[in-house]
Protein backbone atom coordinates (compact mmCIF):
# COMPACT_ATOMS: atom_id res chain seq x y z
CA UNK A 1 0.00 0.00 0.00
CA UNK A 2 2.95 2.33 0.57
CA UNK A 3 3.55 2.95 -3.14
CA UNK A 4 -0.15 3.47 -3.81
CA UNK A 5 -0.20 6.00 -0.95
CA UNK A 6 2.81 7.79 -2.44
CA UNK A 7 1.32 7.76 -5.95
CA UNK A 8 -2.02 9.06 -4.66
CA UNK A 9 -0.30 11.91 -2.82
CA UNK A 10 1.75 12.82 -5.91
CA UNK A 11 -1.36 12.79 -8.10
CA UNK A 12 -3.27 14.95 -5.60
CA UNK A 13 -0.53 17.54 -5.14
CA UNK A 14 0.38 17.54 -8.84
CA UNK A 15 -3.24 18.12 -9.79
CA UNK A 16 -3.45 20.97 -7.27
CA UNK A 17 -0.31 22.58 -8.69
CA UNK A 18 -1.65 22.32 -12.23
CA UNK A 19 -5.22 23.51 -11.61
CA UNK A 20 -4.53 26.15 -8.98
CA UNK A 21 -1.45 27.39 -10.83
CA UNK A 22 -3.38 27.61 -14.08
CA UNK A 23 -6.19 29.49 -12.37
CA UNK A 24 -3.78 31.96 -10.73
CA UNK A 25 -2.08 32.48 -14.12
CA UNK A 26 -5.49 33.10 -15.70
CA UNK A 27 -6.44 35.63 -13.02
CA UNK A 28 -3.18 37.55 -12.81
CA UNK A 29 -1.81 37.31 -16.36
CA UNK A 30 -4.22 36.08 -19.01
CA UNK A 31 -7.41 37.97 -18.12
CA UNK A 32 -5.67 41.36 -17.72
CA UNK A 33 -3.69 40.84 -20.95
CA UNK A 34 -6.83 39.80 -22.84
CA UNK A 35 -8.46 43.13 -21.95
CA UNK A 36 -5.84 44.93 -24.03
CA UNK A 37 -6.78 43.31 -27.35
CA UNK A 38 -9.70 44.11 -29.64
CA UNK A 39 -13.01 42.31 -29.13
CA UNK A 40 -12.74 39.93 -32.10
CA UNK A 41 -9.28 38.79 -31.07
CA UNK A 42 -10.43 38.56 -27.46
CA UNK A 43 -13.35 36.27 -28.39
CA UNK A 44 -11.08 34.05 -30.49
CA UNK A 45 -8.49 33.82 -27.72
CA UNK A 46 -11.15 33.15 -25.09
CA UNK A 47 -12.70 30.32 -27.10
CA UNK A 48 -9.34 28.71 -27.69
CA UNK A 49 -8.16 29.00 -24.08
CA UNK A 50 -11.45 27.76 -22.59
CA UNK A 51 -11.52 24.81 -25.01
CA UNK A 52 -8.02 23.73 -24.02
CA UNK A 53 -8.44 24.49 -20.30
CA UNK A 54 -11.65 22.40 -20.18
CA UNK A 55 -9.58 19.35 -21.22
CA UNK A 56 -7.45 19.88 -18.12
CA UNK A 57 -10.14 20.97 -15.65
CA UNK A 58 -12.52 18.04 -16.08
CA UNK A 59 -9.94 15.23 -15.69
CA UNK A 60 -8.31 17.26 -12.90
CA UNK A 61 -11.54 17.30 -10.92
CA UNK A 62 -11.81 13.54 -11.34
CA UNK A 63 -8.20 13.04 -10.20
CA UNK A 64 -8.83 15.29 -7.18
CA UNK A 65 -11.91 13.29 -6.19
CA UNK A 66 -10.25 9.89 -6.56
CA UNK A 67 -6.96 10.79 -4.87
CA UNK A 68 -8.61 12.97 -2.23
CA UNK A 69 -11.05 10.33 -1.08
CA UNK A 70 -8.33 7.68 -1.16
CA UNK A 71 -6.01 9.86 0.94
CA UNK A 72 -8.81 10.67 3.37
CA UNK A 73 -9.86 7.07 3.89
CA UNK A 74 -6.24 6.03 4.38
CA UNK A 75 -5.76 8.79 7.00
CA UNK A 76 -9.03 8.16 8.88
CA UNK A 77 -7.76 5.40 11.21
CA UNK A 78 -4.92 7.62 12.46
CA UNK A 79 -7.39 10.42 13.25
CA UNK A 80 -10.13 8.43 14.94
CA UNK A 81 -11.84 10.67 17.47
CA UNK A 82 -9.90 13.74 16.29
CA UNK A 83 -12.75 16.22 15.89
CA UNK A 84 -10.58 19.10 14.73
CA UNK A 85 -9.03 17.01 11.94
CA UNK A 86 -12.40 15.84 10.66
CA UNK A 87 -13.90 19.34 10.91
CA UNK A 88 -11.03 20.88 8.96
CA UNK A 89 -10.86 18.16 6.32
CA UNK A 90 -14.65 18.21 5.98
CA UNK A 91 -14.54 21.98 5.50
CA UNK A 92 -11.79 21.51 2.93
CA UNK A 93 -13.92 18.97 1.05
CA UNK A 94 -16.96 21.25 0.99
CA UNK A 95 -14.89 24.17 -0.28
CA UNK A 96 -13.39 21.88 -2.92
CA UNK A 97 -16.88 20.98 -4.16
CA UNK A 98 -17.65 24.70 -4.56
CA UNK A 99 -14.40 25.14 -6.49
CA UNK A 100 -15.22 22.16 -8.72
CA UNK A 101 -18.63 23.65 -9.49
CA UNK A 102 -17.19 27.08 -10.31
CA UNK A 103 -14.33 25.64 -12.37
CA UNK A 104 -16.77 23.55 -14.40
CA UNK A 105 -19.11 26.54 -14.82
CA UNK A 106 -16.24 28.72 -16.05
CA UNK A 107 -15.39 26.26 -18.85
CA UNK A 108 -18.94 25.03 -19.46
CA UNK A 109 -21.66 25.98 -21.91
CA UNK A 110 -24.77 26.00 -19.73
CA UNK A 111 -26.89 29.05 -20.38
CA UNK A 112 -28.08 28.99 -16.77
CA UNK A 113 -24.47 29.52 -15.64
CA UNK A 114 -23.59 32.13 -18.27
CA UNK A 115 -23.65 34.80 -15.54
CA UNK A 116 -20.51 33.18 -14.10
CA UNK A 117 -18.68 33.27 -17.44
CA UNK A 118 -19.78 36.88 -18.04
CA UNK A 119 -17.96 37.95 -14.89
CA UNK A 120 -14.99 35.62 -15.32
CA UNK A 121 -12.54 37.78 -13.34
CA UNK A 122 -14.71 37.88 -10.21
CA UNK A 123 -15.44 34.14 -10.18
CA UNK A 124 -11.84 33.25 -10.97
CA UNK A 125 -10.78 35.42 -8.02
CA UNK A 126 -13.25 33.56 -5.81
CA UNK A 127 -11.78 30.23 -6.96
CA UNK A 128 -8.26 31.45 -6.18
CA UNK A 129 -9.24 32.66 -2.69
CA UNK A 130 -11.05 29.41 -1.92
CA UNK A 131 -8.08 27.40 -3.20
CA UNK A 132 -5.77 29.43 -0.91
CA UNK A 133 -8.04 28.58 2.03
CA UNK A 134 -7.79 24.89 1.13
CA UNK A 135 -3.99 25.12 0.89
CA UNK A 136 -3.91 26.78 4.33
CA UNK A 137 -6.14 24.11 5.87
CA UNK A 138 -4.13 21.33 4.21
CA UNK A 139 -0.85 22.78 5.40
CA UNK A 140 -2.10 23.11 8.96
CA UNK A 141 -3.56 19.60 9.07
CA UNK A 142 -0.38 18.08 7.59
CA UNK A 143 1.99 19.90 9.96
CA UNK A 144 -0.26 19.39 13.00
CA UNK A 145 -0.07 15.66 12.49
CA UNK A 146 -2.02 13.19 14.56
CA UNK A 147 -3.59 14.49 17.76
CA UNK A 148 -2.47 12.68 20.88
Amino acid sequence: MFWIDVLSRIVHVGTAITLVGGTVFTLLVLLPAAKTIDDAAHQKLSGSVVGRWKRIVHPGILLFLISGFYNYFRAMPAHKGDGLYHALVGTKMLIALVIFFLAAALVGRSEKLAFIRKNRSRWTMIVVVLAAIIVAISGFVKVRGVAL
